[in-house]
């Protein structure tokens, strides 16, 4: 077989010669989870939807979880007391608000990061 003839049909591609290591993918390491493409803000490592469901949790009155998730733990343990003191009242309605706000992107982490989609 010549140079200019390729290989026939199903033979595998050519494999690198031993030794040649392949080039590392480039990670930003300020931002190991992305970037936002509008601001550039590196991403959290944090989800919007395991914080948001996590809130939901308020639904059946156990409010806070998600906001402790996030690492900002004192509100969340506000948020669950509150919830235990008035037997689940206020939980339903402060869970919907505050799933809406993490969904909508409009709450961050503790270090102030976006969380990730």
């Amino acid at each position: 077989m010549t140079e200019s003839t390729p290989p026939p049909f199903g033979t595998p591609p050519p494999v690198p010669p031993p030794g040649i290591p392949y080039p590392p993918p480039y990670v930003d390491p300020a931002a190991p989870y992305g970037r936002d493409p509008a601001t550039g803000a590196p991403y959290s490592d944090k989800s919007k939807l395991v914080a948001g469901l996590l809130q939901l949790l308020g639904l059946v009155g156990f409010v806070g979880f998600g906001r402790i998730y996030l690492g900002q733990t004192l509100l969340g343990v506000v948020q669950l007391l509150i919830g235990f003191v008035t037997f689940g009242i206020v939980a339903v309605i402060w869970a919907i608000i505050d799933a809406v706000l993490i969904f909508g992107g409009k709450v961050s982490d503790k270090a102030g990061r976006q969380l990730r989609d």
